[in-house]
């Protein structure tokens, strides 16, 4: 219970418990971040179930206002960091950590915030009401990422918060985790791509940035839960 405070603490701004947390337990919470997710998940989900009853359109607005404050735009942050970073790096991987590790955003995180903000909005939009378990479980879904990234990549920053993800996460938490996704995959077809979406972004950031950072980290997050709606999306057209 501990371990699961200590990462709602961290990734939600739900009100959590005060606890005296070390870096054991730390390790443990990083193991729990898809369970995290679930709970962002089900705020998300009802919400948009509750605000569907006036229009589709005030629902999925209602979606996207709760999922930006459960998780403080904390991912969101990270994508904004990220996008600045690889625009004005111009390959140079000293400089876009350094514009990464810069508090101000600039025009490229502006742009990218905006444009996933949009394609939530329109996606949540997009989803029939009965698509509402696949809602919940995106986000949790999405937080497998991590794992992966921090047993397949290189943390860039030896101090910062993807070594710390890097150290705590064993193998056995990477593999069960994915063969959960998968088997909630069974149920909920669109939920199948989030191995292969995680994988490729590994591959993708491995290729940028040779690493992975903290921001890396909530970057790939957002961009997986998009791919995700979108996969939904796509599975319940007619």
């Amino acid at each position: 219970m501990k371990a699961l405070i200590v990462a709602l603490g961290f990734l939600t701004r739900l009100p959590m418990p005060r606890v005296e947390a070390n870096e054991a337990d730390f390790a443990r919470a990083i193991r729990l971040y898809p369970v995290a997710g679930l709970v962002i998940g089900m705020i998300v989900a009802g919400t948009d179930w509750l605000g569907a009853h006036i229009d589709p359109w005030t629902g999925a607005l209602a979606a996207l206002v709760a999922w930006v404050w459960a998780t403080g735009a904390l991912h969101l942050d990270g994508l904004a960091d990220l996008s600045d970073g690889l625009g004005a790096a111009h390959g140079d991987r000293s400089r876009l950590l350094a514009v990464m590790a810069d508090p101000h955003i600039g025009s490229f995180g502006v742009v990218s915030l905006t444009m996933q903000l949009l394609a939530k909005l329109v996606l949540l939009h997009a989803l029939p009401p009965a698509a509402w378990p696949v809602v919940a479980l995106i986000p949790a879904a999405a937080r497998v990422g991590p794992l992966v990234w921090a047993r397949l990549l290189t943390p860039l920053r030896p101090g910062g918060l993807g070594a710390m993800v890097a150290k705590a996460v064993r193998l056995a938490d990477m593999i069960g985790w994915i063969l959960a996704t998968l088997v909630l995959g069974l149920f909920h077809p669109p939920l199948a791509i989030a191995p292969i979406v995680i994988v490729a972004l590994s591959l993708w950031f491995r290729r940028k940035l040779g690493g992975v950072t903290g921001d890396v980290h909530g970057a790939g997050i957002e961009l997986t839960e998009t791919a995700l709606l979108l996969a939904a999306v796509v599975y319940a057209l007619p």
